[in-house]
């Protein structure tokens, strides 16, 4: 399993409890009360701290201390607890200058005015171009301001047992109703072969099928939050995958990155995964003797929308109660932009670069021999430029997820359907979001 969606699926239920706990000093506009921050250099020299759940991170923060004798930077591991130790910190004063922070966490901190604008510094906001658009709108949240730097991205795509597709006589599908199709032939040539497998606890996995689908989740308009978790964008990405699972062409019975899961594909029982950018690693690991047998190709479209969704990734966000934010944003900027710590970052911690320099960098330019030599980076960096840019996360986003995943897990198992779990995942919004007294609205 990614490192990204492990440290997801671990932190998901401590998450939405410390974001829980935290309203008590929420606001309820998505704004930052700290947004007049000085970009003043310090005098002399300075320490910043930077907590992350990056393997190898410290490598990284070595080489930048070694460059830069006057702004050290002290790095802490959290992926134990992630954002209980970050929530913790930011209730009790002593948060770190920067945090490594899920997209899909943004919103839900910058509603407890956990961060500071850093837009007061001019290379801060210079650092626009450096990064591919959708993750800088979801760091400046629409260019209101820049409270965080994106770092890396999930850039979504489809898996492809060729050999199989090949042995049946089956074109490689490029929309959705050709993956229908493809469902139906696989499975009716062999009985024990599925197309692919829905995971009911993998929220984060189908919030990337509905960013492709331009489902937009939330929206903030008129001083309030406006929800659409059950749009019919959304609806129609629910109910293709409901036809799938009745007609039995998808297994619903494995989890993402499990043993069982790799079984399956071992045993050939599945021809094809929906996965992101980080997953290639998973196949080449777990599934040597599969070697040369799989090939990446763009995720399947609806239609005539050639867009494409993310799934994980994280940001570097600028901490509410740093002294200094001159020197946060020159490290930010290095740490997430500098061609050197890239390759680092992804030779050490396998993070796929959210920087347009970091889709260029020479490992990711090269066939994977794995993959039959393909160059499989070149379809993720084409994934990432088709991301909508105005998607938008929740301020309470892991209450919704796990509302979401027991609602698919129960349709899973033949109680309700995922369309009704999208309704629940919408009530839990509104209900979590007047609870913390957050104004929102149900929306269409």
């Amino acid at each position: 399993m990614s490192k990204t969606v492990t440290r997801t699926r671990l932190a998901a239920a401590a998450a939405a409890a410390t974001l829980v706990a935290l309203a008590g000093c929420s606001s309820s506009a998505p704004s930052d009360k700290a947004s007049a921050a000085s970009c003043t250099p310090a005098k002399g020299k300075v320490t910043l701290q930077y907590w992350n759940t990056v393997p190898g991170m410290d490598k990284v923060v070595d080489l930048w201390n070694k460059k830069n004798p006057d702004i050290q930077v002290q790095t802490k591991n959290i992926s134990n607890d992630q954002y209980g130790t970050l929530g913790n910190a930011l209730k009790a004063g002593k948060a770190p200058d920067l945090a490594q922070v899920g997209y899909d966490e943004l919103p839900a901190l910058r509603t407890q005015n956990a961060f500071v604008d850093a837009s007061a510094c001019s290379a801060a906001t210079a650092a626009k171009s450096k990064f591919v658009p959708w993750t800088w709108s979801q760091t400046s949240f629409g260019g209101t301001g820049v409270f965080a730097l994106p770092q890396d991205t999930g850039p979504m795509a489809l898996y492809v047992r060729s050999d199989i597709f090949k042995k049946y006589d089956i074109a490689i599908p490029t929309t959705w109703d050709e993956y229908a199709a493809a469902a139906q032939k696989l499975h009716k040539a062999d009985p024990s072969l599925d197309i692919t497998f829905f995971d009911p606890n993998n929220a984060e996995w189908f919030n990337g099928l509905l960013w492709q689908n331009s489902a937009q989740m939330y929206s903030y308009s008129g001083d309030k939050w406006h929800v659409t978790v059950a749009s019919d964008q959304s609806k129609q990405v629910a109910d293709y995958w409901q036809k799938l699972i009745a007609g039995k062409l998808v297994r619903t019975d494995l989890a993402n990155g499990s043993t069982q899961m790799y079984a399956a594909y071992q045993k050939d029982q599945i021809a094809s995964y929906v996965g992101a950018a980080w997953g290639y690693s998973m196949f080449r690991d777990n599934l040597p003797k599969q070697s040369g047998k799989w090939s990446i190709v763009p995720m399947p479209t609806w239609g005539a929308n050639g867009s494409s969704g993310d799934w994980g990734g994280s940001t570097v966000a600028f901490m509410k109660g740093s002294t200094h934010l001159y020197e946060s944003v020159k490290f930010n900027t290095w740490l997430n932009s500098d061609p050197e710590a890239l390759a680092l970052e992804n030779q050490l911690g396998g993070l796929y670069p959210a920087a347009d320099a970091g889709l260029k960098l020479p490992a990711l330019s090269k066939g994977v021999p794995y993959y039959n030599n393909q160059k499989i980076f070149d379809v993720f960096a084409d994934s990432s430029r088709k991301i909508d840019t105005n998607f938008a996360w929740g301020p309470t986003q892991k209450t919704v997820n796990l509302a979401l995943q027991d609602a698919m897990a129960k349709a899973a198992a033949g109680d309700g359907t995922l369309t009704d779990a999208l309704s629940a995942a919408q009530a839990a919004a509104l209900k979590s979001m007047k609870a913390q007294a957050i104004p929102a609205t149900a929306g269409k």
